[in-house]
């Protein structure tokens, strides 16, 4: 038999997209498709809303509205990094109880999945008759099962165009250029720098992600090297970076990120007034353990204050480019905003069938014939929450240089056509 008749509530959590609205679009529109469910309800701030029950009513909104959501980035609802405790699913219950909530869906990353699980949970101890449907999102592309996730096509795109244009300005007017990507435990964001090679010097001529190891001598030993071939150079560096790279720590280990060994910098005697006594003092953590890495600008311009002093090169200059990655609307990917919108139409399709209870939306990729096509499915939450994947380690050469073939073949898709630089016939330079 179908799902049960009741009230669905939707809500959006984590850092926001470009193509989130997206998503929630889809549900809304395929949702009112189905006699099971009566009213839509959008959770104002994720979690947030559901305990304070502030709602909006989506099945009251006009066509006109729900067009120009879906094409505006950001989380349109308004999201929050929180994970419920038992006393606040308790209180999120209550509530569903009272408004016939039968269907919730939840539009995020494996933190999302998460909350998505506990309040499934929660539900099957009481008893009560919910359909759970976590929808996919996050920049990161680090969710287990699926094969990429809505968002990080478009952040991928506008790391590239970044990266296109800071390689011509670093042509143009030479020197050192460091740019930090997001990215706190894979480094899929940062590879995409990559597509911004056009030519053979094209930059970046560096790349580190939180795969790899970084050690500030090495580091040094690159750019010097990459500098005197080329006059310039311009570097990729994820915002997780670490001393060790997660493919060499042994079982049990955690990777040391550059929040806490930003303190071993002290000892490098640079000015007070650019590093805190102790990083961690400015290093904000959310309720799922998160580390906020992008908040400030303080590895780049740490970075580039080493490299002007030990290679006393003149020109270094850093920029992190945080927030902008996640919700450019000039940098929407063509496919990557389609395939939001189906995950969105597919959680609600899923939601009302047979025999449903709970589960994560993923993306299959289905090749034919060189043609890029791709199918949906529902994964369990538990295969989803929680834990996330990193840049696959068959992509990483035995020098630690990223296959750029291999990523090619898998981003390109996603990211879709990139403007094109010229360059002279026969020039010298």
């Amino acid at each position: 038999m179908p799902g049960p008749k009741g009230n669905a509530v939707i809500g959006q959590s984590g850092g926001p997209t470009a193509v989130i609205n997206r998503s929630f679009i889809g549900a809304i529109m395929e949702a009112r498709k189905h006699e099971e469910i009566v009213e839509f309800y959008g959770a104002r701030h994720g979690v947030q809303g559901m305990l304070r029950n502030e709602y909006v009513p989506l099945f009251e909104q006009p066509n006109f509205v729900l067009s120009q959501i879906s094409q505006t980035p950001a989380a349109a609802l308004g999201s929050i990094r929180h994970k419920p405790t038992k006393e606040e699913c308790n209180q999120i219950f209550d509530n569903f109880k009272k408004m016939n909530v039968r269907y919730f869906f939840y539009i995020g990353g494996n933190d999302s999945s998460e909350t998505a699980y506990l309040i499934n949970s929660f539900a099957a101890q009481e008893g009560y008759d919910l359909r759970v449907v976590h929808i996919p999102k996050t920049i990161d592309n680090d969710l287990l099962v699926t094969d990429h996730c809505p968002g990080f096509g478009s952040a991928a795109r506008y790391v590239a165009a970044v990266f296109i244009g800071d390689n011509e300005d670093n042509r143009a007017l030479k020197g050192v250029k460091i740019n930090v990507v997001m990215g706190r435990n894979a480094g899929f964001l940062t590879a995409s720098s990559l597509l911004a090679k056009q030519y053979p010097k094209d930059g970046p001529h560096l790349v580190y992600m939180p795969e790899m190891s970084f050690d500030l001598d090495q580091f040094l030993k690159d750019v010097d090297r990459t500098f005197k071939e080329h006059g310039r150079a311009l570097v990729a560096v994820s915002e997780g970076i670490n001393r060790q790279g997660i493919y060499n720590l042994k079982n049990g280990e955690k990777p040391e990120y550059i929040s806490k060994w930003l303190n071993s910098f002290v000892n490098l005697n640079l000015p007070k007034k650019y590093l805190p006594k102790e990083a961690s003092k400015v290093v904000e953590v959310d309720s799922h353990g998160n580390v906020s890495l992008s908040g400030t600008g303080m590895m780049g311009d740490i970075l580039s204050i080493i490299v002007k002093s030990s290679l006393n090169i003149s020109r270094v200059r850093a920029d992190t480019l945080g927030y902008p990655q996640r919700s450019f609307p000039l940098s929407v990917s063509e496919l990557d905003a389609q395939e939001a919108y189906r995950v969105g139409v597919d959680a609600v399709i899923a939601a009302v069938q047979d025999n449903f209870d709970e589960g994560s939306l993923a993306i299959k990729r289905v090749d034919e014939e060189g043609v890029y096509q791709i199918e949906t499915f529902v994964t369990p939450l538990q295969s989803v929450q929680k834990q996330t994947k990193s840049f696959p380690k068959e992509w990483i050469t035995d020098d630690g240089r990223i296959d750029e073939r291999k990523f090619r073949e898998y981003v390109n898709p996603l990211v879709g056509d990139l403007p094109i630089t010229g360059r002279f016939v026969k020039a010298i330079f």
